[in-house]
C-alpha cells in the first residue's frame, strides 16, 4: 500500500492542538476528514510532532497509507478544498513504506515569536507573545549556549509530560531582534511537552534582568520544574520544520518555506517583515 507524506501549515489559534480530541477541533481530525474525502475511503494520519492548543505550524509533516491513486497535486488541491481556512497542505509526496513522520525524523525546529513593546498590537495578538516589559536580548543570547547539548530537561517539561525519558539533545538555540520583534529558534532531536515554551520562559526571565544568564544552568542541573520561570504563552510558538535523511526525498526547505505567515518568524532569513504586522 503506497505511503504518502504531506507538509501541513496551520494557525492554531482556534484549534485544540494537533491530536484528535472528542468534541474539540484539532488539526489531525480536520486533516483526516479532508483526506478521506479525497481518497474516498477512511484515512488516518501520523504526525511528526504534537502541538498544543494555540500553537501554530509552518512545517508539520504527516504520513498516511492508502490505495487511492491521486497525483501529488491532486492530494494537495483536493485536501485544501475540504480543510478550514486555518489549515492547509503545502505539499504531498509518495515516500518509501519504511518512512515514518515521527520516528524517521533527525531533528525538529521550533520558532518562538515575541512582540516586545509597551503598546500591544491587535494584529499580532494570536501570532506572537506580547511582552510589554523591555527585554534585553544580550543576556538572553549569553544564556542560550548554556542550555545546548544532551541533558536531562526535567526542569523544562510540563508536569503532565508522558515522555519515558527527560533526556534530549538540544542542537541549537538562537535569538535575533528586529525592531519590536524577538524570534527564538530552537532545534533538537525531539522535545518534551512544553519544553520550548519553558526554555523561552527562562530566557525571558533573564531578559527582564530577574535572573543572570548563568541561572539557566542552575535550573537545568536542578531538574525541578519549580525552579524554572513561568511557561511562555502558546500564541508565539511555531512548529517550524522537520529534518529527515536525504534518502527519503522530502521537499527542499527552500522550496517550501518561503513567504511570511503572519508572524515575523522569517527574521532568521533576513526578510523585511515590516508589512506583516505593526
Amino acid at each position: 500500500m503506497p505511503r504518502i507524506a504531506v507538509g501541513v501549515e496551520y494557525d492554531g489559534s482556534a484549534l485544540a492542538g494537533w491530536q484528535s480530541q472528542l468534541d474539540q477541533p484539532s488539526v489531525q481530525s480536520h486533516l483526516e476528514q479532508a483526506l478521506t474525502q479525497v481518497a474516498g475511503v477512511p484515512v488516518q494520519v501520523v504526525g511528526a510532532g504534537r502541538t498544543d492548543a494555540g500553537v501554530h505550524s509552518r512545517g508539520q509533516v504527516a504520513h498516511f497509507d492508502t490505495d487511492a491513486l491521486r497525483s501529488e497535486r491532486g492530494w494537495v488541491l483536493g485536501a485544501n478544498t475540504h480543510l478550514p481556512a486555518s489549515i492547509a497542505l503545502r505539499w504531498a509526496r509518495e515516500v518509501p513504506d519504511h518512512f515514518h513522520a515521527r520516528y524517521s525524523a533527525l531533528s525538529r525546529t521550533y520558532r518562538y515569536c515575541i512582540f516586545n513593546r509597551y503598546r500591544r498590537t491587535a494584529l499580532a495578538a494570536s501570532r506572537a507573545s506580547f511582552v510589554h516589559r523591555a527585554l534585553d536580548i544580550e543576556p538572553m543570547q549569553q544564556a542560550a549556549p548554556l542550555l545546548l547539548g544532551t541533558h536531562d530537561f526535567s526542569a523544562f517539561r510540563a508536569a503532565e509530560c508522558q515522555a519515558k525519558s527527560p533526556v534530549r539533545n538540544l542542537y541549537a538555540l538562537d535569538l535575533v531582534r528586529q525592531g519590536d520583534f524577538i524570534v527564538v529558534q530552537v532545534r533538537a532531536n525531539a522535545f518534551l511537552h512544553h519544553m520550548v515554551r519553558n526554555l523561552v520562559g527562562a530566557l525571558m526571565a533573564v531578559g527582564r534582568h530577574e535572573q543572570p544568564p548563568e541561572w539557566v544552568t542552575q535550573v537545568l542541573q536542578g531538574r525541578d520544574r519549580k525552579l524554572n520561570a513561568a511557561t511562555a504563552p502558546a500564541a508565539g510558538l511555531y512548529f517550524w520544520k522537520v529534518d529527515y535523511p536525504v534518502g527519503f526525498g522530502m521537499p527542499d526547505d527552500s522550496a517550501i518555506m518561503q513567504g511570511p505567515v503572519g508572524c515575523p518568524a522569517d527574521l532568521f532569513d533576513q526578510v523585511d517583515l515590516a508589512h506583516v504586522m505593526v
